[in-house]
């Protein structure tokens, strides 16, 4: 029994669509895991820089930050929040935004010399601090909190009802 071109192009392209849904049922589960442990860890991030307020302030001060103490308590309180948001789903994509700002002021500030070296060593770029608190906030800003959220509660009951 001989399959046509066009027979296993056929099955080819269901098999796809096969796979693709099945990836698809993993992205919500997926957004899940990475709110809950980086939101978590956004938070408590944020919670020791609070407890050291004073030894916190000195290093901001060491690198030269305008206004060290307000953007110790700036940057804790935005990612304090922000983890706890997170970690609820509650405006998730919202949130995400400052979340990326404090992470891309952490590069510029704690971690230049990296940024500069960004093209020439990007292995260092890659396994700075700040690099996967600010790739979770910029994939949950691109694909949202997914179904396990109380965003898409809100979302639900918000849209209108087709008659």
């Amino acid at each position: 029994m001989e399959i046509s071109e066009s027979g296993s192009t056929c099955i080819f392209q269901r098999g796809y669509r096969l796979l693709i849904k099945a990836a698809e049922c993993l992205q919500s589960p997926l957004l899940l895991a990475i709110r809950l442990y980086w939101g978590w860890h956004f938070f408590q991030t944020g919670r020791g820089k609070l407890m050291h307020i004073d030894k916190v302030t000195e290093f901001f001060r060491s690198l030269h930050i305008p206004f060290p103490a307000f953007n110790v308590y700036l940057a804790s309180g935005t990612e304090c929040i922000g983890g706890l948001l997170l970690l609820a789903g509650l405006g998730s994509r919202l949130v995400c935004l400052p979340l990326i700002f404090t992470m891309i002021i952490a590069y510029a500030t704690a971690e230049i010399d990296t940024v500069k070296g960004i093209f020439s060593n990007p292995d260092k770029f890659v396994s700075a601090d700040p690099f996967l608190f600010m790739l979770t906030a910029i994939i949950v800003l691109a694909f949202g909190p997914g179904v396990f959220s109380i965003d898409w509660l809100i979302e639900k009951k918000l849209r209108p009802k087709n008659p």
